[in-house]
């Protein structure tokens, strides 16, 4: 499932192509023709994201909602619009391009009311200027659960995925299982704010890299990491392999369904 760096590229790229102007919107697929059919011709006055929830404003007061989950994903092409390949459930077109979008896990129109119930319901973005990280360790302090779980729960952060959660808690030397309540809000300000710069920097750069510039392929005289996400990573699917600081086996196990992956030296 992409995380909150993607959808907030994604806004950006909508806010991009079609920002101000009247989008003609279509649903080839057929599943979501009702939907396009109330905002096409309407203007995007707005494209804005929340953790994993891309949010498209339109001058109607309608605002477009999509949740890509584990199959959804976007291309964005030049005009005119080909025809459309594949079960497109929505496209939207104008004169600066066109954007298809495949497979989402939520494609809906909101009320204004439903965008805030929406909103209420996830914990604070990283990326957005008006989080609150004291909102998301208020939840934090009082839960018993192991502060991986926490990271991943979109109700108390917005927005961090497996790579990151896996990251952010070994840069910062804590381990996985910690409840909660035994954080700390020194270790939680912390945690914060490097998860804000990581994610900013996965917004600027269209990937994941967490890597220290002193650790490093070029800097350690190693070879790049090969992996479907494309990045420089400490402990994020490198089980069985040496800790790029410590030498100690990355370990994994299953936590909440998930892959977890973290250094039993560095994160103890």
């Amino acid at each position: 499932m992409p995380e909150g760096h993607t959808v907030h590229r994604l806004a950006a790229e909508h806010h991009r192509v079609f920002g101000g102007t009247a989008v003609a919107a279509t649903s080839p697929q057929g599943r979501f023709a009702g939907g396009a059919a109330r905002i096409d011709g309407r203007v995007l006055t707005r494209a804005d994201a929340h953790g994993k929830h891309l949010l498209l404003d339109f001058d109607d007061d309608r605002t477009l909602h999509v949740h890509l989950g584990i199959y959804g994903k976007y291309t964005f092409g030049p005009a005119p619009a080909p025809p459309p390949v594949g079960a497109v459930r929505l496209r939207l077109a104008a004169a600066g391009g066109h954007a298809d979008l495949r497979g989402p896990n939520a494609c809906e129109l909101l009320e204004p009311g439903d965008v805030e119930r929406l909103r209420d319901r996830l914990g604070p973005d990283p990326l957005r200027a008006d989080a609150d990280p004291a909102r998301a360790y208020a939840r934090i302090a009082r839960s018993r659960a192991p502060v991986a779980v926490l990271l991943m729960d979109q109700a108390v952060v917005a927005g961090p995925g497996n790579i990151y959660r896996a990251e952010v808690l070994f840069r910062q030397g804590v381990h996985p299982e910690i409840p909660g309540r035994d954080l700390g809000v020194d270790r939680w300000t912390a945690l914060w704010d490097d998860l804000a710069a990581l994610m900013a920097d996965g917004v600027r750069d269209g990937r994941i890299d967490t890597v220290r510039p002193e650790h490093t392929p070029e800097a350690m005289g190693r070879p790049p990491r090969v992996d479907g996400h494309g990045g420089e990573v400490y402990v994020y699917r490198r089980a069985g392999q040496p800790c790029l600081i410590c030498g100690t086996e990355i370990r994994t196990q299953v936590l909440a369904t998930r892959n977890l992956f973290w250094c039993p030296h560095c994160q103890r």
